[in-house]
């Protein structure tokens, strides 16, 4: 009778049977605080996979400006259902996910954390689904995972880590879908995204979100040219208001014009799209020159037989830095020799790998993203001989 009328009817159980008879006199009595949108709404502790962890102050207005960005540029519609399987401890699971779903009153099946089997079961009753790479690479070794599961999808969102084009490609494949990449951190919420109607580009993580500027940046904020690689800054109303009790921190992390340098190393085509290298603090500066890890990594993701790959920089005698790689491999025998005679042609000398390890898997957090600080300190004697 509502719907014939088109009125909205919002009911108090998942079923559609709740009665707001039965729950107003259970209804809590706190008072409703009022609040100004420069107030502090959440103390986010950064991840800190390249140094100590530090309390990112987020505001109302950062994360209602987010909210509502995304809701409009990431299309959500009427009937939209979420499945939720991120944690809640993040960003990418706490409010951009879930800040959605609310804004759209959106229904959400929520599962107390990712199993793959059971996202492609429960994925046939959703519309949206939001996970970092790791989640797709899980769900494309389910062989029940397939079009059929998708049939009532309209958008997937992959972040917290890169995606690999092998993924970006396996999964489009096997579902008819492309996976939307963007980028975003904890001081700033979402950053980029590739575009929901439009061209999703593998290895990119799109255009900055509608009210916020980015550039590509020299150490002294000097904005590079197109297909240079420098530091991402930005400014925007999604960007936070600095880190708790270290104002000293915080002063150091923004230019004069307000721009905050987000320590990712970037670089943009001439279309617009941005990629990101890597963390600053992850480049490799070896005889003098520099080496950024992801230019390695995605020579060696091409090799047959690699699964994974991580380089880094480890303290040498000679060289100061030499790069040294680890890879997961789905070969039983595994040769140095080989998988540089694949590079050698890819990579200049000094790029190429001193050591190449063999690995059982990757260290990563919970969000997916690889430890290179741990790494470090795994093999920090190696070259020490």
């Amino acid at each position: 009778m509502c719907s014939a009328k088109g009125i909205s009817l919002f009911t108090l159980g998942a079923d559609g049977g709740g009665n707001l008879q039965e729950v107003l006199p259970k209804s809590g009595t706190e008072p409703v605080v009022s609040r100004e949108p420069d107030d502090l709404a959440a103390l986010l502790y950064t991840s800190g996979t390249t140094g100590r962890s530090k309390g990112a102050m987020i505001t109302h207005h950062n994360l209602s400006s987010n909210a509502l960005t995304l809701h409009r540029q990431w299309g959500f519609i009427e009937g939209d259902v979420l499945l939720h399987s991120l944690p809640i401890y993040h960003v990418h699971g706490l409010f951009v996910a879930l800040h959605c779903a609310l804004l759209n009153g959106s229904k959400m099946i929520w599962m107390r954390k990712y199993d793959p089997e059971l996202v492609s079961q429960k994925i046939r009753e959703a519309s949206v689904f939001m996970g970092v790479p790791t989640h797709y690479t899980r769900l494309l070794k389910e062989e029940s995972f397939g079009k059929e599961c998708c049939s009532r999808m309209r958008l997937f969102v992959s972040g917290s880590a890169p995606l690999l084009k092998e993924t970006f490609e396996q999964f489009r494949q096997r579902t008819g879908h492309t996976i939307l990449e963007r980028y975003g951190m904890t001081e700033a919420g979402m950053i980029t995204s590739n575009p929901y109607n439009g061209n999703r580009i593998a290895g990119t993580v799109g255009f900055p979100l509608d009210g916020i500027s980015a550039r590509v940046s020299d150490e002294t904020g000097k904005e590079l040219k197109d297909g240079e690689i420098g530091t991402l800054e930005i400014k925007g109303p999604n960007v936070f208001k600095g880190y708790w009790k270290l104002p000293e921190k915080t002063k150091e992390e923004f230019r004069e014009d307000g721009f905050f340098i987000t320590g990712d190393l970037a670089c943009r085509d001439q279309q617009g799209y941005l990629s990101i290298v890597g963390r600053g603090k992850d480049l490799i500066i070896s005889g003098g020159l520099n080496v950024y890890p992801k230019e390695v990594e995605d020579q060696l993701n091409q090799i047959e037989g690699v699964q994974e790959s991580a380089v880094f920089g480890l303290s040498h005698s000679d060289f100061g830095e030499a790069v040294t790689a680890v890879i997961v491999s789905n070969h039983n025998t595994f040769s140095e020799e080989l998988i540089l005679e694949h590079l050698r042609p890819k990579l200049a000398s000094f790029k190429l790998p001193k050591r190449i390890l063999p690995v059982s898997e990757l260290p990563r957090n919970s969000m997916g993203k690889v430890q290179k600080k741990l790494l470090r300190e795994q093999h920090s004697e190696l070259y020490q001989n």
